[in-house]
């Protein structure tokens, strides 16, 4: 059920907490059909920031006070511990950005094949990027259209704002490339990147070449529903109706400049399938979420759901182990990306734009959870709080301490 309206507040209720609460009894009630990587994504998610990973004691230099700081699961699929590592990758980032308008291209599969993507994530997924990846190179390489050798990077999403199964690849790319021979940069049209339809054309055409290559060499599977999709010729019929459908493919407007790329970049490269942010109330009965309905023009509703389906939701997008979800392509690639990028920047003999006030504008990004690395300001007088002592993992010790403790599981 979904209600439109409404402003929220700060919520209290994190996706921990509905872990906590349900998942006990929806292992028990799924049990056999939960998978290894999932149970570890939940037994995770919910130690995270309690004792029973450890942590360590605090303490005021001033008023003496004490707190007990948990630490982090680290676990990708967190909405607690996405900050240090959405970091670190940001300021790797800085250093290679070019001087150049950056587009957005996002790449959707359509939802009967995001079904065999479900139960082949692996595979599937990682035809999803190489696709993509290839219909954009072999359509900018064409003379008629960029005529150059682009590069970029690309980042897995599974999850529409509802918890669906959506798999899609936003990629991030220069507008413009290296020649073909490698003597000059070629740069874009202003505005205009790739043409759409054929763009799309081509990444149905290489997706489902792919996808047949892998089904003969038996490296599908289907269960459920899809296991008449084992049949050899419902496999082809199955491949046939996909490709007479259009394929989604959507080029935005380029950003305005380095610093647009990383808030972008800082949005999308650690977000996970739901933020704590976006949870508002959980009972027995209901978890009540936000999300943005943009077949509504975007317009802010909320949903219920059972707390069962919401996990079930929550799930679906635990990736494979191993699975690498950000990845860089064409000059950008990691084997070569510190040479390409000298060369770029030679070729574009790159200047610093300065801003009105004649500074070089700061790159920016939004903020996001967790990502206040020092730790905070003592709680009762301000002062500056010390480690004084460490806590292993489960250690029973604060459950003997009162005041002046104080516990902070944010």
């Amino acid at each position: 059920m979904a209600r439109a309206g409404a402003s929220f507040g700060r919520p209290t209720i994190e996706l921990a907490d509905i872990l906590r609460r349900h998942g006990e009894a929806y292992l028990r009630d799924h049990a056999g059909h939960v998978g290894r990587t999932e149970r570890r994504v939940m037994s995770a998610i919910m130690a995270c920031r309690t004792a029973a990973l450890g942590g360590h004691v605090e303490g005021c230099d001033d008023c003496g006070a004490r707190r007990i700081a948990y630490n982090s699961c680290r676990n990708r699929h967190c909405p607690k511990c996405q900050g240090a590592a959405r970091a670190k990758w940001l300021a790797d980032r800085q250093a290679e950005l070019l001087s150049v308008p950056y587009f957005h291209v996002v790449f959707t599969l359509p939802p009967p094949i995001a079904a065999i993507a479900f139960h082949n994530k692996a595979a599937v997924y990682a035809m999803l990027f190489k696709s993509a990846v290839e219909a954009m190179t072999a359509l900018a390489a064409n003379p008629r259209r960029l005529g150059a050798k682009i590069g970029g990077l690309a980042i897995l999403h599974s999850w529409g704002q509802a918890l669906t199964h959506h798999p899609h690849v936003h990629c991030v790319v220069p507008g413009g490339g290296l020649s073909l021979d490698g003597s000059r940069w070629v740069r874009g049209r202003g505005t205009f990147f790739l043409a759409v339809k054929p763009l799309s054309r081509l990444f149905r055409r290489l997706f489902l070449e792919r996808l047949r290559a892998t089904f003969d060499a038996k490296g599908l599977g289907f269960f459920g529903d899809l296991a008449c999709l084992a049949d050899p010729t419902a496999f082809a019929a199955h491949l046939a109706a996909a490709h007479r459908v259009d394929w989604i493919v959507y080029a935005k407007k380029p950003f305005g400049g380095p610093a647009q790329v990383l808030a972008y970049l800082g949005r999308y490269t650690h977000r996970v399938a739901i933020a704590n942010s976006r949870i508002l109330a959980c009972d027995d009965d209901h978890v009540t979420f936000s999300w943005r309905d943009y077949r509504d023009g975007g317009a802010v509703k909320t949903m219920d759901l059972k707390p069962d389906e919401f996990i079930r939701r929550f799930l679906l997008h635990a990736l494979p182990d191993g699975f690498h979800r950000i990845r860089h392509f064409g000059y950008l690639a990691n084997g070569h990306r510190t040479e390409k990028l000298a060369l770029c920047r030679s070729l574009l003999m790159k200047k610093v734009e300065p801003t009105k006030h004649g500074k070089k504008e700061p790159p920016t990004s939004a903020p996001e959870e967790g990502t206040n690395l020092a730790p905070p300001p003592c709680p009762e007088c301000g002062g500056l709080m010390r480690v004084v002592a460490d806590l292993p993992r489960g250690d029973p010790w604060l459950r003997s301490k009162t005041s002046p403790f104080w516990c902070d599981t944010s």
